[in-house]
């Protein structure tokens, strides 16, 4: 393969969880434009209705799955259901994710159990599970999501931080057994993005400042500025690359 060839999808089948907006959905739309089928996945069947018609615009099928991330059984269908519409996936985007804030000390269990389950559980769950038919196959490209806070604490986020570290170790831990099969596996470690997750932060005056001031680029990142680094990872130009956390932040980890 040469040139822009090497990052073509075309005939390849992709299911991106938390398609319904934000980065998800523009990852979701960016892999449609590099010629593959998207199954798009949300906690809501129809929280994915636009991002859906926009692929089928772009000419790419799109087919729509729903389940409650927290729930096992919930996933195993949508995973079955996934294959029934699209057949067999070649690329795993794992993009759902939730956050809470509350101060550590007072921090519900609940909330923390949520997070666990969504961000890091389901993760793993549906890795292992498209993960064995990869192996099998001797092809596939797994991309997780995790975040600046893989790197770092954060403030009030506690099981979102725990979480994002995991998914960052699961990430290497996968990509150390799967290699050999052909199957990568990989991160896109997005930094301060625009998104409803980082609402509250850019709600607030100085905190948002505090932000905007260590980013290079002088800008919150906006979910079209993830293209390019999930189609890589998702194509022939990623063959051998395995077990990176590729962190796309303006800049922010360089300052």
């Amino acid at each position: 393969m040469k040139g822009l060839e090497l990052f073509s999808l075309e005939g390849k089948k992709a299911l991106v969880t938390g398609a319904s907006r934000g980065l998800g959905r523009a990852m979701a739309e960016a892999l449609a434009r590099a010629g593959a089928d998207v199954v798009c996945a949300s906690s809501q069947l129809s929280g994915t209705d636009e991002t859906a018609a926009v692929i089928r615009v772009l000419g790419r099928q799109a087919w729509q799955v729903a389940a409650d991330f927290s729930d096992r059984n919930e996933l195993e269908r949508m995973a079955r259901e996934a294959e029934e519409k699209a057949g067999q996936i070649d690329i795993l985007v794992n993009n759902a994710g939730t956050i809470r804030r509350y101060p550590a000390a007072e921090y519900p269990l609940e909330a923390w159990d949520e997070v666990l389950r969504v961000n890091l559980d389901a993760v793993f769950f549906l890795c292992q599970y498209f993960g064995r038919k990869m192996i099998a196959r001797r092809a596939g490209k797994v991309i997780n999501v995790a975040s600046l806070l893989s790197f770092s604490g954060g403030i009030l986020v506690p099981a979102y931080t725990a979480s994002k570290h995991g998914v960052a170790g699961l990430t290497k831990a996968l990509a150390n057994e799967w290699a050999r099969y052909n199957v990568q596996v990989n991160a896109i470690a997005p930094g301060y993005f625009a998104t409803d997750n980082t609402r509250a932060l850019r709600e607030d005056p100085v905190r948002s400042q505090e932000i905007l001031s260590r980013i290079p680029a002088g800008r919150w990142g906006e979910p079209p500025d993830l293209a390019g680094a999930v189609i890589f990872l998702a194509s022939s130009a990623s063959d051998y690359v395995n077990g990176h956390i590729l962190v796309v932040d303006g800049g922010w980890m360089a300052r």
